[in-house]
């Protein structure tokens, strides 16, 4: 990519509140199976590994199509591919609420996954406005788009239970409509697009990033820090009327309490980043949510303040690490953020898809509800253990180069 041509910091500003608000409706549509979900469950006698299914299949579709969305972005510029991924996926949305059997629910929910695709283009599309001083923040700003589950989680158990599941798809693919003819009204092409400097390198170039172990590396930190928040954002609702009685209400709310500061804080995760260092983030957010996941895993299970208290913590940390993560894309890939940045959100979000899976076949397997924490508390450990690895064989990196 072209070195970025100056822009006047009112417009950077723009674009930035534009992409997070957009980034937020997307991600409200794209969670919405969390909530009307339940209401699908009982109308088609769904079996728990069917349910995780269905909430994971739009995070699947999300995740696959990141890669291709990055690279589009990088061609073509974020403002085309981010209006036009939101007006498809409010189509989508939208025909949902016509569906009636369990195939068409599938098939559905393949076209809602599409709004989770914005991510790379957001990314794309945000970093051509910031130097590399600044991107760490911008970014992390942008990611506080995550709130949108806590939306989802908060508003659509009132809507659903007021006018029903299909009423609820249908208002969530309107608001995603408008968003994106205000995005395409209000926002201005990036300054590389603008300067006619966008790539067009074979697509050969674009993928050879995506062959180095660092790349899969920052990857791996990925599903755990942004799969996992979207896993438990998604299957709390569900957790939390199964093992502590709560009504969908009590519940919704409960899950957008975890949601919001693992969206919010996100913007705080981007300036640690630039402060002290990507490296030093991760390593608080592995070691804090390492010993949270295993409070958790406790069989018997915790009391309620408790169960509370620490599944807010560990949101907290997992929006410092998502952060983190994607501060070191445009420091390492300049020329290559959408690739690169679509290959990491796309692992990300098939975390966000297989663990919900998981989860419903672990607890069809063991009967054990805090099993989806023993299977986190594994999966931390694991990218905890290779981030360590690497650094020690990288040799005595000061941790402000991470």
């Amino acid at each position: 990519m072209s070195a970025v041509p100056p822009v006047p910091s009112s417009e950077a500003s723009r674009a930035l509140g534009l992409s997070t608000f957009a980034f937020t409706i997307c991600f409200a549509v794209w969670t919405i199976f969390s909530i009307i979900g339940l209401q699908i469950r009982e109308q088609l006698s769904l079996t728990e590994t069917q349910f995780g299914l269905l909430i994971g299949l739009p995070i699947l579709t999300g995740s696959l199509v990141r890669i291709a969305l990055g690279v589009l972005t990088d061609r073509l510029g974020g403002r085309r591919v981010y209006t036009l991924t939101m007006l498809a996926a409010a189509g989508a949305t939208f025909l949902l609420s016509w569906a009636s059997t369990w195939p068409q629910m599938l098939l559905a929910a393949l076209g809602v996954g599409l709004a989770g695709g914005s991510f790379a283009v957001g990314v794309a599309y945000v970093s051509r406005f910031y130097d590399k001083g600044r991107q760490g923040t911008a970014l992390g700003i942008f990611g506080v788009g995550n709130v949108g589950a806590a939306v989802t989680k908060f508003a659509a158990p009132f809507v659903m239970l007021a006018l029903g599941w299909q009423a609820t798809a249908q208002i969530w693919a309107g608001a995603l409509a408008l968003t994106a003819v205000l995005f395409w009204v209000f926002s201005k092409d990036d300054p590389v697009t603008a300067a006619g400097a966008s790539r067009k390198a074979p697509l050969r170039a674009e993928f050879a990033p995506l062959g180095q172990v660092r790349v899969w590396r920052f990857s791996a930190y990925y599903f755990f820090s942004f799969g996992g928040f979207v896993a438990l954002a998604l299957w709390l609702p569900h957790y939390l009327t199964q093992v502590y009685g709560f009504g969908v209400r009590t519940a919704g709310m409960i899950g957008a309490a975890y949601s919001i500061p693992g969206s919010i804080f996100r913007a705080w995760g981007g300036v640690l980043s630039d402060r002290i260092g990507a490296r030093a983030v991760m390593y608080a957010t592995f070691l804090v949510s390492l010993v949270a996941t295993a409070i958790l895993s406790i069989p018997s299970g915790v009391p309620v303040p408790v169960f509370l208290a620490v599944i807010f913590v560990l949101g907290f940390f997992m929006s410092l690490g998502k952060a983190a993560v994607y501060k070191h894309i445009p420091s390492y890939y300049p020329g290559h953020v959408g690739a690169v940045g679509g290959l990491v959100g796309m692992i990300g979000g098939l975390g966000g898809f297989a663990l919900p899976l998981l989860f419903g076949w672990l607890r069809d397997q063991t009967g054990l509800w805090s099993s989806c924490f023993m299977a986190l508390f594994l999966l931390v450990g694991l990218c905890a253990l290779w981030m360590h690895a690497s650094i020690r064989q990288m040799g005595r990196a000061p941790l402000q180069a991470a």
